[in-house]
């Protein structure tokens, strides 16, 4: 499973031109499922997620959390997140994981965020063609990766 964070001022997602998910001050969450995932790599990027400090204290460093500062989460599934480009232009999905896989667990993920973070979380729709708008915050952009458990 992949997440690319950004820290964001605002950010939401449109379908067929209807606002579905919006946020204010938070994180926004682009979700990349691969066949391999389980309900452990959830567990894993979920802890992760909502303690990793990258929102600047009095001081301008990184020390707080998404929790820390009371922000609000959006989560837009992505399945472009495991793109495969190494051979000639065009990108190969093979690596994205088949809807049936990947619905239970965006939703699986989606509902273990909401019961342990007491935010606001907002998503878009799974498979949909969506326009995301955000203003990025930093700019701070961080790749979490759970099949690098141990590298991160």
């Amino acid at each position: 499973m992949r997440l690319v964070l950004q820290r964001v001022s605002f950010a939401c997602v449109q379908v067929n031109n209807e606002i579905v998910g919006e946020i204010g001050y938070g994180l926004l969450v682009f979700l990349g499922i691969s066949p391999l995932d389980t309900e452990d790599d959830i567990d894993w990027l979920i802890k992760k997620l909502i303690a990793l400090r990258i929102f600047n204290d009095i001081e301008g460093k990184m020390n707080f959390s998404v929790v820390d500062v009371k922000g609000q989460i959006l989560v837009i599934s992505q399945f472009t997140l495991f793109a495969n480009c190494h051979k000639g232009n065009r990108p190969s999905f093979t690596g994205s994981a088949s809807p049936t896989i990947a619905i239970p667990l965006y939703e699986s993920f989606v509902e273990r965020l909401k019961n342990n973070f007491s935010g606001k979380v907002a998503t878009g729709i799974f498979g949909a063609d969506m326009k995301v708008e955000l203003l990025n915050d930093g700019p701070v952009t961080i790749i979490l990766d759970s099949h690098n458990k141990d590298n991160t």
